[in-house]
C-alpha cells in the first residue's frame, strides 16, 4: 500500500515518496518559549508524534526535528514585563515545555535545536541572501525583498497584492515593499544580541526555520509541518528565503498543516484568554485519555475541546484495558493449542482489521478510521478471550492492540500506570491471599479501590484496572 498525504501547496492528496527510499526527514515548527504550553499547541506536536510513530512502525527510518524559538519579540516583551532577562525566561519555559512533552509521551523527536545555538548558520544564510540580491540592509536591519520572489504566496494561494495589502497594517517607510520581512533586527537596549556582518542584533522570526531545517535535514527534505495558522506568513516566507538561498525548489516536498483546537467553536488562543495548558488538562485527565481525544479527529480538521469528549475517551480506554486483561487471562489459563471451528474466521477478521487500519493511516494519516479499526480489534479481543481458540490467536490480538495503541502514543503496558506504593500493595495482597488471610486481602483491596485501582481475582492470579477520578 502507498501512503498518500494532503500537500497544502498542491491542495490535494498525493503519493508520499521520500527523497531517499525508506528514509524520511521531518521538520515541525516548535514552541516559542515564553509561557506554558497550551493544548492547542500540544495538538500539533501530538499529531506529528503519531505520524512519526506510524512511519517508524511501517519500517521507515525517520529523522524528526522540532525547533525551539528562544529569541523572539514575545519573549523579550514578557521578560521586560516580568523583570526577568529574556534568556532566563526562555530557559525556564523551555524546561517546562520538555516536562509537558514527557508527560504527554511525545518522545519521538530526534533533536530540539534552539535558535540561540544556531546563530552562525542564520547569519550565513542571511549573508548569502544579501549577496544574491534577495535581501537588503537598512540601518542595521536586513529585509527580504519579496519582489524578487514572484512565487511568494504559492503556499497560502494569495497574490503578492493580497500579501502587500495585509502587510500595510504596519507600515515601515524604510522597506522597499510593505510585505518585505525582517531577516535580522538591529540591537536594542535590553535585548539579546550577537555580532554579525550587518551589525549587532538578532534574527527575525522566519529565518530560523530555514537555517535549522537545512542544517539538520539538508537543502531539500521530505516533510514540513505545523499549525495551519503558520501557513501565512511564516511558512510562506520560509519557502521564499530557503528557495532563494538554495536555488533548488522545492526545498520541501510535502507541507502538512493541522487544524485548530477550539473551545465552543472558537480557536484556542492566548490572546483571547480561552486556552487550557497541558498542565491543567493533566490534573484531571491522564495522558492516554488526552491522546485518544486528539486521535479522534483527522489532523486537518478542527477539534472542539469539551469535558464530555474527554469523558468519552476515558470510557473508551476502559474497554481497551478490559480487553487486554481478558486476553491475558485467556492466555494464562488456556492450553497452547485450543482449536475451535471458528478459528480461521477469527484469523480472517484479524487480517481484515489490520488491513483496514493500515489503509486508514496510509490515507493521509486518517486516525479517525484507524481508531475505529482499533476498537474493532478491542471488541474482537473481548469476544474471543472466552472462546476455545488457540492461545496464540489471543496473543496475536493482544499484541496487535498494543501495537496499534502504540501508533497513537497510548501507554498500554499496565505497570506504567501504577505507583510504587500500589505495586507494593498488590504484591502484599497476593501474599495475604496465599496465606488465606482474607481480612488483610480485603482491606488492601478497599485501600487500592480508594486510589482508583480495581482488582480482579482469577485462579491464576490478580489483574487490575485503573479508574482514577483525578490524576495522582
Amino acid at each position: 500500500m502507498t501512503i498518500r498525504v494532503y500537500d497544502t501547496l498542491r491542495r490535494r492528496l498525493v503519493p508520499f515518496t521520500p527523497i531517499k527510499e525508506k528514509e524520511v526527514g521531518i521538520y515541525v515548527c516548535g514552541p516559542t518559549v515564553y509561557d506554558f504550553t497550551h493544548i492547542g499547541h500540544a495538538r500539533t506536536l501530538l499529531v506529528f508524534d503519531m505520524i512519526v510513530r506510524y512511519l517508524r512502525y511501517r519500517g521507515y527510518e525517520v529523522k524528526y526535528i522540532v525547533n525551539i524559538t528562544d529569541i523572539d519579540d514575545k519573549i523579550i516583551k514578557r521578560g521586560h514585563e516580568s523583570k526577568v532577562a529574556p534568556q532566563d525566561l526562555a530557559k525556564k519555559f523551555e524546561s517546562l515545555f520538555f516536562e509537558d512533552m514527557t508527560a504527554l509521551n511525545a518522545n519521538q523527536v530526534d533533536a530540539y535545536p534552539r535558535v540561540s545555538d544556531n546563530i552562525p548558520e542564520i547569519i550565513q544564510l542571511i549573508r548569502v541572501l544579501v549577496e544574491k540580491g534577495y535581501a537588503y540592509q537598512v540601518n542595521g536591519d536586513v529585509y527580504f525583498d519579496v519582489s524578487k520572489s514572484p512565487s511568494l504566496g504559492k503556499l497560502s494561494h494569495q497574490s503578492l497584492d493580497d500579501l502587500w495589502s495585509g502587510a500595510r497594517v504596519k507600515v515601515d517607510e524604510r522597506k522597499r515593499n510593505p510585505a518585505d520581512f525582517a531577516l535580522w533586527k538591529s540591537s536594542k537596549t535590553g535585548e539579546p544580541s550577537w555580532e554579525s556582518p550587518f551589525g549587532e542584533g538578532r534574527p527575525g522570526w522566519h529565518i530560523e526555520c530555514s537555517a535549522i531545517s537545512m542544517k539538520y535535514l539538508g537543502e531539500q527534505f521530505d516533510l514540513h509541518g505545523g499549525g495551519r495558522d503558520l501557513i501565512f506568513p511564516h511558512h510562506e516566507n520560509e519557502i521564499a528565503q530557503s528557495e532563494a538561498y538554495t536555488g533548488k525548489p522545492p526545498v520541501v516536498r510535502y507541507w502538512l498543516h493541522t487544524g485548530f483546537l477550539t473551545i465552543g467553536g472558537v480557536k484556542m488562543s492566548k490572546s483571547l484568554g480561552n486556552f487550557i495548558t497541558v498542565r491543567d488538562i493533566l490534573k484531571t485527565h491522564d495522558t492516554n485519555t488526552f491522546r485518544l481525544f486528539i486521535a479522534s479527529a483527522h489532523y486537518r480538521s478542527p477539534i472542539d475541546y469539551s469535558d464530555d469528549a474527554l469523558a468519552q475517551a476515558s470510557r473508551s480506554l476502559k474497554r481497551v484495558f478490559e480487553a487486554l486483561d481478558n486476553l491475558r487471562q485467556g492466555i494464562r489459563t488456556g492450553d497452547k493449542r485450543r482449536v475451535g471451528k471458528e478459528e480461521e474466521e477469527i484469523q480472517e477478521r484479524i487480517r481484515s482489521i489490520k488491513h483496514r487500519f493500515f489503509e486508514a493511516m496510509d490515507n493521509d494519516f486518517n486516525t479517525v478510521k484507524a481508531v475505529s479499526e482499533f476498537f474493532g480489534l478491542v471488541r474482537l479481543g473481548n469476544i474471543v478471550s472466552t472462546q476455545q481458540v488457540d492461545t496464540a490467536v489471543l496473543q496475536r490480538i493482544h499484541d496487535l492492540i498494543t501495537a496499534f495503541g502504540g501508533v497513537f502514543g497510548l501507554e498500554l503496558e499496565r505497570e506504567n500506570e501504577l505507583t510504587a506504593e500500589e505495586k507494593r500493595l498488590i504484591s502484599e495482597r497476593d501474599v495475604a491471599r496465599q496465606n488465606r488471610d482474607w481480612k488483610r486481602a480485603d482491606a488492601i483491596r478497599r485501600q487500592l479501590r480508594e486510589k482508583g485501582v480495581i482488582l480482579k481475582d482469577y485462579p491464576t492470579g490478580t489483574l487490575w484496572t485503573i479508574e482514577r477520578k483525578e490524576k495522582t
